[in-house]
């Protein structure tokens, strides 16, 4: 973990050199050398020292770039996700003292208040001898995803948002080149843009105008070794023809619940790869990563009093105490932490023997009859047939119980699968050899692709 007075930039330069590291994007490449002696922002950096900034970009690379350069500099850093609604800005902005906006030529036409301080942040890095004295610790601020309404202010220590990365990179003896389906605007993207300037790689951006099929062909155009995704990402990767245009040496996933179905789909496909799967989250930072080839996690990782992460369980839910936890939301949002410094997920957890396997939300339960159904555990049996790709689980609104189970489902297009009635039976009879009679879908819907937002999450909305 680096020192309070630590910079981002400081970190970068001072590791395994800058030559030969690239930013990728999909509109163009920038070295990150180029930063020694040049700035891609509108104004002189100390003419921002101390401030409150929003970055409000159009663009991933431009936000890295701004975030690069930033840290150490300004007071706070709010990172703003592409799929902020126009309606919550001014809260933003109220909430986190904003006094300047850093944005670029996509949004350049960002209605905000006349009065705030609106700084251009360019992909071309111009010319300059850019003053870098460090100003004090930034406060990063990250927004949660999922919500309906105006999302949390979670406020972040670059020590807690790094505090999970090794020093010396992933890759000690080769470049690694580093991507993600995520955006870097988020948690889960961020992290992977910190492994990637931190360890002394290169980075391949995602860009929300490119189909999957083009992103994997970047990626793969660019030698991508590393990449990350939710499970919703990875199943719609493998429906992609462009889906053999990678050839990782490790794939990592985190978000969403990684079932066995999409572990031994993505061992299977990419056979010379390590497959991970991480738990992590806006507020608790990292908690782990699994190695195993095996959904869940040994129950062995719960109360281990001093490790570096402490997690335990009460009434069911993952909770976890370590320096890489948040330090409070930023205005409102209530206590982040309980009394003894732990954060409650919200993930629930079942054990079966010597492990624990995540069951789905605490507020996404589907009440069938008084009844507790975590679509996620459906999904998963649902997923286990050879023949589907990908589901979705919901409640159906019923007069007798309240709401019974439903399911869309993406199939494989196996030979010989025809999305008949014949198959929704065969699909159901799998699900009731493998769940509860209340758990199992009153009715299955063959669909050609699920809605995943812009987290990478499956979108669920009740039938």
């Amino acid at each position: 973990m680096p020192p309070r007075d630590e910079s981002l930039w400081r970190l970068i330069a001072r590791g395994r050199g800058l030559p030969g590291r690239f930013l990728h994007a999909a509109e163009r490449s920038v070295a990150l050398g180029e930063l020694a002696a040049g700035s891609s922002l509108g104004c002189p950096l100390a003419e921002l020292a101390g401030r409150s900034v929003l970055v409000a970009t159009d663009s991933q690379l431009t936000a890295a770039l701004a975030m690069i350069e930033l840290d150490g500099i300004v007071r706070r850093l709010v990172l703003c996700p592409p799929d902020l609604a126009a309606e919550h800005i001014p809260h933003i902005i109220e909430t986190a003292e904003i006094d300047t906006v850093v944005c670029d030529c996509g949004k350049a036409d960002l209605a905000v208040p006349a009065h705030l301080r609106r700084v251009l942040c360019n992909p071309e890095i111009a010319s300059a001898q850019p003053r870098r004295d460090p100003h004090g610790p930034t406060e990063w601020v990250l927004m949660t995803s999922g919500t309906t309404g105006v999302p949390k202010l979670v406020v972040h220590s670059l020590a807690s948002l790094v505090g999970a990365i090794r020093p010396n990179g992933d890759t000690p003896t080769e470049r690694a080149v580093w991507s993600t389906f995520y955006d870097i605007r988020r948690y889960g993207g961020l992290q992977i843009f910190f492994r990637a300037v931190l360890g002394g790689g290169s980075l391949v951006l995602s860009s929300a105008r490119e189909t999957t099929a083009d992103f994997l062909a970047r990626a793969g155009g660019c030698g991508v070794t590393l990449i990350s995704g939710t499970p919703s990402h990875w199943r719609r990767a493998l429906m992609s023809p462009a889906a053999g245009r990678i050839a990782p040496r490790y794939v990592r996933l985190s978000g969403e619940i990684a079932d066995q179905a999409i572990l031994d789909d993505l061992r299977a496909f990419y056979r010379d790869a390590g497959v991970a799967h991480a738990f992590a989250t806006t507020e608790a930072g990292v908690g782990f990563a699994v190695n195993d080839n095996l959904a869940g996690f040994p129950a062995e990782l719960i109360e281990r009093p001093g490790e570096a992460v402490e997690m335990k369980i009460e009434d069911g839910s993952l909770q976890i105490r370590s320096d890489r936890t948040a330090s409070r939301y930023l205005g409102p949002g209530g206590p982040l932490r309980d009394a003894d410094g732990f954060v409650d997920t919200g993930d629930m957890l079942d054990r079966r023997g010597e492990r624990y396997f995540f069951m789905g939300r605490r507020g996404g339960i589907i009440n069938v009859g008084g009844l507790k159904v975590h679509p996620e555990e459906v999904e998963a049996v649902l997923n286990r047939h050879p023949a589907v790709r990908m589901s979705l689980v919901k409640p159906r609104k019923n007069p007798f119980t309240g709401a019974v189970v439903v399911a869309e489902v993406v199939l494989r297009n196996l030979p010989g699968d025809a999305p008949g009635a014949a198959l929704q039976s065969d699909i159901i009879a799998a699900c009731r050899r493998g769940l509860p009679p209340h758990k199992v879908p009153a009715a299955i819907r063959f669909v050609g692709s699920l809605d995943v937002g812009t987290a990478g999450k499956l979108a669920r909305r009740n039938a």
